[in-house]
Parts: C-alpha cells; sequence; structure tokens
C-alpha cells in the first residue's frame, strides 16, 4: 500500500472512531472534519495537492474520472476496506483538487427513531402521485427518503426504481423488489433515468434530486401515469418549493404546470436540523404539508401565498408549520430559544403554540 492510500485509510479509520459526520480535505490544509456539528482539525501534516489528487483519483472509475475533468465535480459512494459506506464529493478550488467525505449510516431507522412527526408515517401509504422532502444541504432529506422507501419496501409488493446521486442506501429486496441506479455510473442525467424507468413497470420512483426543468417536467408526468414520485428538492420552505418548481417553467407554460402540479402533489416536507441544548448533536425542525382539496385549487389558481393560512388552521389533517416544530422542541428541552428564534418567520405562531404546550404540560410560560 502506497503512503497516499495508507494515509487515507488511517483518516477514514479517524472518522470512525471520533463519530465524525464528514471528512475535508484540501490541498495544503490539515484534513478537517465535521465532529458534533463542528467543524475540527484532526492533524497537524498539512496535505500536499498531489496527495489528495491521488485520494481522489484512486477511488474513482475511469468515466468518473472523466466526468470530473470535464465538470470539475462529482458525486459518488465508496465503500472503505472496514465495510462503512461513504458519500464523496470532489471538487476544486483554488485550482487543485478538494474532498468533501460523507459517512453514511447504513442502518434504516423509523420515524419515531428520528424524532420527526407521526404523520410522516403516511408518506409511505401514497399509491401515486408526488411526494417532496426539501430544506438545505445536510438537512437530512436522504434519509427521510431513504425511511419512506424502507417502509414501503417492508410492507407491500411493489417494483422500486431509484435514481440517485451517489446511492446513498442499499436497499435488499423485502417485500418489493428494488433497483437502484446511479448517476454518471448507471445512468447520464436524472431526466433521461426517469423516462427510461417509465418503461421498466416501477411502482415507486425515487428521484434523488429535481435540479432542472427536464427532470422536473419527467417527474411529474411520472406521477401523472400513476406512480409515486418521491423527490428533494434544496429549498427552504413548503410554498417556496412549490413555487420553484413552477417558475423553472417558461411563463407560458407556468399556468399548465400548475395545474398539473395541483393534480399530483400529495405531500411537502421541508426540514432543517437544529442544534440540540445538551450539545448532543442536532434535532429536525420540520414543516408538513398535505395536499388537501382547498390547498390543489390555491396550487391550480397561483394563490400560493394562502397556504399558510389553510397549514395554520389544519393540524387535524396533519399539518405542522415550522414555528410548530421549533415550539415543540424549544418546550421539551430539545433546543435552546437563540437556536429556535433564528429560524421563526412569525413570532405570533410560535410563541402561540408554545404557550399552549407548556399550559398542558403545566409550565409556566418563558418570557419572550
Amino acid at each position: 500500500m502506497n503512503v497516499p492510500q495508507k494515509l487515507f485509510r488511517d483518516i477514514l479509520d479517524m472518522s470512525v472512531e471520533l463519530q465524525a459526520s464528514d471528512i475535508h480535505l484540501t490541498s495544503g490544509t490539515v484534513p478537517h472534519m465535521r465532529i458534533q456539528s463542528e467543524i475540527k482539525a484532526v492533524s497537524n501534516e498539512p496535505l500536499s495537492p498531489s496527495t489528495v489528487e491521488h485520494i481522489a483519483m484512486s477511488m474513482m472509475t475511469d468515466n468518473q474520472r472523466k466526468v470530473f475533468e470535464t465538470t470539475h465535480t462529482i458525486d459518488f459512494a465508496f465503500f472503505a476496506e472496514n465495510g462503512t459506506r461513504f458519500r464523496v464529493n470532489v471538487y476544486r478550488q483554488r485550482g487543485t483538487v478538494a474532498l468533501c467525505i460523507r459517512r453514511l449510516d447504513g442502518e434504516f431507522k423509523s420515524f419515531d427513531d428520528l424524532t420527526l412527526p407521526p404523520q410522516m408515517n403516511r408518506l409511505a401509504d401514497y399509491l401515486h402521485g408526488l411526494v417532496l422532502v426539501t430544506g438545505p444541504t445536510g438537512s437530512g432529506k436522504s434519509t427521510t427518503l431513504a425511511t419512506i422507501i424502507n417502509q414501503i419496501n417492508e410492507t407491500r409488493a411493489s417494483h422500486i426504481i431509484t435514481i440517485e446521486d451517489p446511492v446513498e442506501y442499499i436497499h435488499p429486496n423485502k417485500k418489493s423488489l428494488v433497483h437502484q441506479r446511479e448517476l454518471h455510473c448507471d445512468v447520464l442525467t436524472f431526466a433521461d433515468a426517469v423516462r427510461a424507468a417509465l418503461r421498466e413497470d416501477p411502482d415507486v420512483l425515487l428521484v434523488g434530486e429535481m435540479r432542472d426543468q427536464e427532470t422536473m417536467r419527467a417527474a411529474i408526468t411520472a406521477a401523472e401515469t400513476g406512480h409515486l414520485v418521491l423527490s428533494t428538492l434544496h429549498t427552504g420552505d413548503v410554498v417556496g418549493s412549490i413555487s420553484r418548481m413552477i417558475s423553472v417553467f417558461p411563463a407560458e407554460e407556468q399556468d399548465a404546470v400548475s395545474n398539473q402540479l395541483s393534480r399530483v402533489l400529495r405531500a411537502v416536507v421541508s426540514q432543517r436540523l437544529v442544534h440540540k441544548a445538551n450539545g448532543s448533536g442536532r434535532a429536525p425542525a420540520v414543516e408538513v404539508m398535505f395536499v388537501t382539496p382547498a390547498i390543489q385549487n390555491l396550487i391550480r389558481m397561483g394563490d400560493l401565498t394562502q397556504i399558510y393560512s389553510m397549514m395554520q388552521t389544519g393540524n387535524a389533517d396533519g399539518m405542522l408549520l415550522l414555528e410548530q416544530s421549533l415550539a415543540s422542541l424549544l418546550a421539551f428541552g430539545v433546543i435552546g430559544r437563540e437556536e429556535a428564534t433564528q429560524l421563526v418567520r412569525d413570532q405570533n405562531i410560535f410563541e402561540t403554540r408554545l404557550r399552549r404546550i407548556q399550559e398542558t404540560r403545566g409550565i409556566a410560560s418563558q418570557p419572550a
């Protein structure tokens, strides 16, 4: 084993030992890791440009190297010798190669295990339509989708096709038959893969990310033709996700897309991770919207601003606003007030929910 490979193996072993979620390798800089949500240096020895490039290229296939040479960035999955699986992003910065490596948890968890609201179990019950899980990078979208897929896999006999960049969770066949396809390895683009999948007798399609108009168009078409489509968007809230999907299309198509989306959209979950008060990691704060006939009509008419009002009064339908989720986390001591208020958009909704929870639990209200 040559020096860069041994060094890389030692870094991977260290990340598992330190329970780091991410590894950052940069030319001319010491290795860094994200441990308990904080970036920390884990060595005193800077990495040379040749060492970082050797580590990156040693993990890639010939095709992946060609993609990297063309695009200067690529994502793929990697198995370490000890069996731990990692997601790797290779990119260029200041003319040199850099890597961000995330350790993947191969164990499937329930929504209860993830401390996500119980109504999210309903997401696996849909037989057709479009379900979106949104949020910023690193907010747990992939884990939520993997939980939904695993729940379907365990409860019904379906054909599940996933299209991912890269494949993060390996789904063995249980009650369902599962095929997993990886970008740059098995397929060229998300849009092409979705269109091809429609000829492969699927019941459920997981589209790792809807990055462009063609992928969104293909996903909506798949949902219209009787398939359950699960996907993600890098948007910060429920209404922003719907608006983003519509605005990607040319102005002359947006009314038709709004009409299509109103018919196929079943639910949107927006989530982000918030630092816990005890410093032990992060907890998910979520916003959940299920498409009722009233919300369906608002989407069709393009009156998206009224959706939050519907959600505020829609707790019986499983609706949950981000402010309500943050208030629950604060009331039960999971997060601190400062963490909560940084994300609050409507202080009145937040404080009202917080007071109700505290009164129910017999706790005196905290000062605003």
